[in-house]
């Protein structure tokens, strides 16, 4: 039976043995009692909901293939903003932007441990290798404060890098603040998830913080697929909605199966490794593949609005992280410390350009998936950048910022500019809060909104 005279509520869940899978929009959540016109305005008046996320690349770029060379619109992208061009319409080059919090200011050394829990912070990180960190809270955890009282989750963060380090890790500094750049408060950093296969448990099936990866591994070798579950109910609502709506949960589904496959396959084929690097099940050898899993995970966290934030850390600073699949066997810290030299300012830009391919085959996910009037990248701000400029200096002003999508039409996109002279990193996401109705007094060291 198709549903006519009742809809769906904007909250709906498929429910199944050890599953809660939220649904994207779909046409029978907005009333129809009136018919197809009281839908339309129904959908006229509702906003879509505002997505916010954060990206951010390790070690510096090399800015002299980041930065275009004119401003205002149809700008010529540099090589490392070249996979940009499809969405030229939906990207904002933003020069001139500082982290002050992130120079020593009497601190000596530890640069990149500053670069990451200023970031989002606007807050210079107290020195220490002990347990009384402290450095402020970021800006995606003032959005979630406000948003997720309307979603499943506050907010996610993900990571492609290992974050189980600790003690020391920059000259003094707590490894806490290379780890994380999302801090819910003052001392508490939020450590970002590396393993699709617990991700994609925490987003789609039942999630309990106080279980262990073994146990929760275990449980999953006696459980059926998540999807396979929840398959009464899914065939039950697949009947009784519109055709228009079957297809578009049928094609939700199906992505949320090929995901499971994909972090199954990833489980089985990840290659031994010594004991003192041994990977968490689920994490894939590949990392094109891990990267573009947890991209998938979070456009499909978007999609189904169980969370509006998230923050993605591609690499900790400081990351030592080879790519020799684009034949770069480097460590890429200790390259980038490049003094100049032609031949590591190439290798660098390699590795700076192969992070943004990765982060552009998530923008073109974000569009391909219909939301509302629009599609998810419509309907999103994706934040892209980096707590240092130079890496060779170390140097925290003029850092490389984008901001990516629509931002609810309230985004402009194909252009360049460069901020007001010593003006805060801070300043643009008290700009992008707003677009969310999210209002703090001030963030960090904001000194106000950024026109953007």
């Amino acid at each position: 039976m198709i549903l006519t005279g009742k809809h769906l509520p904007r909250r709906h869940f498929i429910r199944g043995l050890g599953a809660a899978i939220a649904l994207p929009m779909l046409d029978a959540m907005v009333p129809s009692a009136f018919g197809q016109a009281a839908k339309a305005a129904a959908a006229a008046r509702k906003v879509p909901p505002l997505r916010l996320s954060f990206v951010y690349v390790p070690n510096g770029i090399v800015m002299d293939h980041w930065t275009p060379a004119t401003e205002g619109a149809g700008f010529a992208l540099p090589a490392i903003l070249q996979p940009l061009e499809p969405f030229r319409n939906q990207t904002t080059v933003i020069t001139g932007l500082i982290n002050n919090q992130a120079n020593a200011l009497g601190d000596g050394g530890g640069d990149h441990a500053r670069a990451g829990a200023s970031f989002l912070t606007g807050s210079h990180p107290k020195k220490t290798g002990g347990s009384d960190i402290h450095a402020g809270i970021s800006a995606d955890q003032v959005a979630a404060r406000q948003t997720g009282r309307d979603t499943r989750l506050p907010s996610i963060e993900l990571g492609l890098d290992d974050n189980r380090v600790v003690g020391h890790c920059d000259s003094g500094y707590s490894c806490a603040y290379t780890n994380s750049i999302a801090w819910s408060g003052p001392s508490t950093p939020l450590p970002p998830e590396t393993n699709p296969r617990l991700l994609f448990e925490r987003l789609f099936g039942d999630f309990d913080p106080g279980v262990s990866a073994e146990a929760r591994a275990r449980r999953a070798n006696y459980r059926k697929s998540i999807l396979d579950s929840a398959l009464a109910e899914t065939h039950q609502l697949l009947g009784a909605v519109a055709p228009a709506d079957r297809h578009k949960l049928d094609e939700y589904l199906t992505t949320i199966r090929e995901l499971e496959q994909r972090i199954e396959s990833a489980e089985r084929l990840a290659p031994a490794t010594p004991p003192d690097l041994a990977k968490p099940a689920g994490i894939p050898a590949d990392f094109a593949e891990h990267a573009r899993l947890m991209y998938e995970l979070q456009a499909l966290a978007f999609q189904a609005d169980l969370t509006r934030v998230a923050t993605m850390v591609v690499g900790r600073e400081g990351s030592v992280r080879t790519y020799e699949q684009i034949g770069i066997p480097d460590p890429h810290h200790p390259l980038s410390h490049h003094r100049n030299v032609p031949e590591s300012l190439a290798k660098l830009t390699k590795i700076n350009t192969y992070h943004m391919e990765l982060f552009a085959h998530f923008l073109a996910r974000l569009r391909a998936l219909p939301d509302g009037e629009g599609t998810l990248l419509d309907h999103s701000m994706i934040l892209y950048g980096c707590g240092i400029s130079d890496s060779d200096r170390h140097t925290h002003e003029n850092l490389p910022i984008l901001v990516a999508g629509g931002g609810n039409g309230t985004l402009k996109g194909d252009r360049h500019f460069t901020a007001p002279a010593g003006t805060p990193v801070t300043n643009l996401y008290l700009s992008l809060l707003d677009r969310m109705d999210v209002r703090p007094d001030r963030l960090g060291d904001s000194t106000g909104k950024l026109a953007v």
